[in-house]
């Protein structure tokens, strides 16, 4: 006799809570971005301030302290903190661009009232500097002139000393080279400026010249790239190194073939740092160069002039026509920097290693 098997139906126990807790829709930071802008401006209207940093940091306050609120009602706390966090790291980014395009915006505006074809292809040889008139070419040329000289000497001795404190350096001589690396990073500019004219031109009575300028520059850039370089250096990893040693291959042929091609992304881009910071320097310029209207080719003897030293010059003046001049060179001088970032990161991209098959 057969007795037939009843199944019975499995419970399954219900879930005590929801599974999925409310979300805000997508636009809600623009939303209250918006809103707490207005708010901003109209509670510095109506405690009568004018000034629109005071705006734009209540609106920020305005911002996170909403975005909390909101996001504590609707997803809870937890939720809460994690948008805080990035609506601060929104309001740090916006703070740090807003100089940057105020900056940009005034140097173009002002600039382009007297930047042409003529202004950089002329000097201010016969030119009264409260005269409209003149151009730029004589301190775009120094300037070239200058900043080429200093990266010559600068770069190879900084990629070199980085090199040796990665690979090579042990011992008391790899300390005291990364001490007085790091004490050449907060050298001012002016110091470089009368280490070289007492050197050069007080001692071995060298007379003014780019190049005097340049050795000044190259003192202030190479803590810079020596820096940067030797970062770049250290990510890099050991793998590598330890592959191509197990080849056979020597130390040095490890370092040029695979060290530095797998670096020279980062490494262009510090190199671009220094230069960038060296462009701008006017103390060394003024001490060592001393400026001159006249076009002078020649780096290695007499006056030059460079474009930090002409807009000091022509700002200095204070007539109308020397500013709107002071003006177009700074911006002259942006889009210089500029170029060279641009093409620096073209040659790094062209010489990076390969990663595609």
């Amino acid at each position: 006799m057969s007795h037939a098997v009843q199944e019975r139906p499995v419970a399954f126990a219900k879930p005590r809570g929801p599974l999925s807790h409310a979300r805000l829709p997508r636009w809600t930071p623009i939303a209250v971005a918006a809103g707490s802008v207005a708010a901003g401006i109209g509670i510095g209207l109506a405690a009568g301030w004018h000034s629109k940093v005071q705006w734009g940091m209540i609106s920020a306050l305005l911002f996170v302290l909403g975005t909390y609120a909101i996001t504590t009602k609707v997803e809870g706390s937890r939720q809460a903190k994690d948008r805080v966090a990035t609506s601060l790291v929104w309001v740090c980014f916006v703070l740090a661009v807003i100089p940057l395009v105020s900056l940009a915006w005034v140097t173009i505006s002002k600039g382009m009232e007297v930047l042409d074809g003529y202004f950089l292809t002329h000097s201010m040889n016969g030119v009264l500097d409260a005269e409209a008139g003149g151009g730029v070419y004589h301190a775009l040329l120094g300037t070239l002139e200058q900043v080429g000289i200093a990266t010559l000497i600068a770069a190879p001795i900084g990629l070199l000393t980085a090199v040796y404190l990665v690979e090579y350096g042990t011992g008391k001589l790899a300390k005291a080279v990364t001490f007085f690396v790091d004490v050449m990073t907060g050298i001012p500019s002016i110091v470089a400026g009368l280490f070289i004219l007492s050197t050069w031109t007080l001692m071995l009575g060298f007379g003014p010249s780019g190049f005097a300028g340049a050795m000044a520059l190259a003192i202030l850039m190479m803590p810079v790239v020596v820096r940067s370089t030797e970062e770049m250096l250290k990510l890099v990893p050991n793998e590598l190194r330890e592959a191509s040693l197990a080849l056979g291959v020597p130390k040095w042929r490890t370092i040029l073939k695979v060290v530095l091609p797998t670096a020279i992304g980062g490494i262009t881009t510090g190199v671009m740092l220094a230069v960038a910071r060296i462009t701008g320097e006017t103390a060394p310029v003024l001490l060592l160069v001393f400026g001159t209207k006249l076009i002078n080719p020649n780096p290695f003897e007499g006056a030059q002039s460079s474009l930090p030293l002409y807009v000091y010059e022509q700002y200095a003046v204070g007539t109308d026509a020397a500013v709107a001049r002071a003006w177009a060179a700074a911006l002259v001088l942006i889009a210089f920097v500029m170029i060279l970032n641009l093409v620096a990161r073209g040659i790094a991209r062209w010489k990076a290693p390969k990663t595609g098959r």
